[in-house]
């Protein structure tokens, strides 16, 4: 069964898009830690990042690395903090988190609601600085 970011790949659940190319896809988590939380994803559905082969890996890494100046100039931050959890969903994502302190990347705290509005114009922010 496909997992709901192979959903969001194929367009069968709307996201909000800040980059992809053939192989990877960003877009805001819709449940973010902080404004501008970003999940960039291989478009091959492997569960564990450490399954990918190294080609995809790296490359995942180098997407990633394209979107993190833009999020830190969209969402000003000291840093734009990096996670890779995977408990939640089984395919491979990495978290792109503004962070200003420790607690901003802490994964048991409660998350942000914001508006589907509010999702559109921080991802229009974001791309606008790629």
């Amino acid at each position: 069964m496909a997992t709901i970011f192979t959903k969001i790949i194929n367009g069968d659940i709307p996201c909000h898009k800040i980059a992809e190319d053939e192989n990877y896809l960003a877009f805001l988590d819709i449940m973010p830690l902080a404004e501008g939380h970003v999940l960039v994803i291989p478009k091959k559905e492997v569960d564990y990042i450490f399954d990918l082969d190294d080609e995809l890996l790296s490359g995942l890494m180098l997407f990633a690395k394209k979107i993190a100046p833009a999020l830190a100039q969209a969402c000003p931050c000291k840093r734009v903090g990096v996670s890779v959890i995977g408990l939640e969903v089984p395919h491979t994502h990495v978290h792109l988190i503004p962070l200003n302190s420790m607690n901003d990347i802490n994964f048991t705290r409660e998350k942000l609601k914001p508006s589907q509005a509010e999702l559109a114009a921080t991802a229009a922010r974001i791309v606008s600085f790629l």
